[in-house]
C-alpha cells in the first residue's frame, strides 16, 4: 500500500484525483504502477487500476513463459475501491485479490454500491480485502478535495 500511496500522490502534480494502484505478481514483484491520469491525458479510462493492469500485463508479455494478459496470480493494491470501469477491467485480466484502503460510498463496485469483483453470475470472482491503511488513503482524498472546493 505504500507504494499506492506514493503513486497516489504522483498523481497531485497532474491536478489528478490522488488514487494510486499496485500489481504485485507472484513473487512479491511490482508488475505495473499506475495513478490517476485522467486530467494529465485526456483519458477518461486512465484510472490508477487500468494503468497499473495495463502495465503488468505488458510487463508479462515480455517474458518467455506468460500467457501474456491474464494476471492470475497477482495482487492488486489500490487507495480506493475500485469503480464499476475498474472493477470490470479487474475481472476480465482474471486477478485473484484486490487490496485496497478506502470505501468509495458514491462509487465503489467492491461492496459499497455494487459488488461486482464477487458477483456470483460472472466468470471469475476476486477475493477483497478492504481497509488497508483506509485513514491514511481517505486522508489524501479529502484534502484534495477540500482544496478543490475551496478554489470554485
Amino acid at each position: 500500500m505504500g507504494l499506492a500511496l506514493a503513486e497516489a500522490r504522483a498523481a497531485l502534480s497532474t491536478e489528478d484525483v490522488p488514487i494510486g494502484a499496485v500489481v504485485v505478481g507472484p513473487d512479491g514483484g511490482v508488475l505495473g504502477l499506475g495513478r490517476n491520469r485522467r486530467e494529465e491525458l485526456g483519458d477518461p479510462t486512465a484510472h490508477a487500476e487500468v494503468v497499473a493492469i495495463r502495465e503488468a500485463a505488458a510487463a508479462l508479455r515480455s517474458r518467455a513463459a506468460s500467457d501474456g494478459w491474464r494476471l492470475s496470480d497477482c495482487t492488486l493494491v489500490v487507495t480506493l475501491e475500485p469503480c464499476a470501469m475498474c472493477a470490470g477491467a479487474i475481472v476480465l485480466a482474471r486477478i485473484p485479490r484486490v487490496v485496497f484502503g478506502a470505501w468509495d460510498e458514491k462509487a465503489g463496485a467492491a461492496g459499497s454500491v455494487f459488488d461486482v469483483l464477487r458477483e456470483r453470475r460472472l466468470n471469475h470472482w476476486v477475493e477483497v480485502y478492504a481497509g488497508v491503511r483506509e485513514d491514511e488513503c481517505a486522508q489524501l482524498l479529502r484534502t484534495f478535495f477540500a482544496g478543490h472546493r475551496t478554489q470554485s
